[in-house]
Formats: structure tokens, C-alpha cells, sequence
């Protein structure tokens, strides 16, 4: 199964009675949204206990297309990589 944002904010509003649950709903947006825009900047982002989000370059590079063997050269571009952190990856491994 598959973790949703309405299921976050749903845990969160569960977790935390003080809060309405359209309170859950915006502190959760305005996590991702301070997340994105921190991903977007270039830099990390480290949730300790967690695991660190990485922005990397790529160089553009020759490719191929499948269906047709035809030769191409994909542009340059940035991608997002997760590197779990020692307790996730204990805990996911069950040790």
C-alpha cells in the first residue's frame, strides 16, 4: 500500500488532538512546500533520523530511442536522490 498525503495529514490530526484537521492539512503543505522550494534552490535536505535528499547534476549523454534504434543525446538535466539514513535503513532491514 501506498502512503498518501491525505494519509499523512490524516496522521498527523490523529496524532496531534490540539490540531483541526484542516491545521494537519496546511502544516503538512507547508512542509512539502518548504521542502520543494529548498529541493528547487539546489540544496540538501537532511531529516535527521531520516535520511538526506540530494540534488545532483547530470551531464547530457547519448541515448538511444527503443523503439526505433535511433541514436540522440538526452540534455543536461537534475535529479533528486535519497540516501536513507543508518537508523531507516536499520529499521527498514529489521535489525
Amino acid at each position: 500500500m501506498t502512503l498518501t498525503k491525505a494519509d499523512i495529514v490524516q496522521q498527523v490530526y490523529k496524532n496531534h488532538p490540539a490540531l483541526t484537521k484542516a491545521e494537519a492539512a496546511k502544516a503538512v503543505e507547508t512542509f512539502l512546500a518548504i521542502s520543494k522550494a529548498t529541493l528547487i534552490k539546489g540544496e540538501d535536505l537532511l531529516l535527521s533520523g531520516f535520511g538526506k535528499f540530494n540534488v545532483k547534476d547530470k551531464r547530457s549523454r547519448r541515448g538511444r530511442n527503443p523503439q526505433t534504434g535511433d541514436e540522440l543525446i538526452l540534455d543536461a538535466r537534475r535529479v533528486v536522490t535519497f540516501k536513507p539514513s543508518g537508523i531507516l535503513r536499520t529499521r527498514v532491514n529489521g535489525s
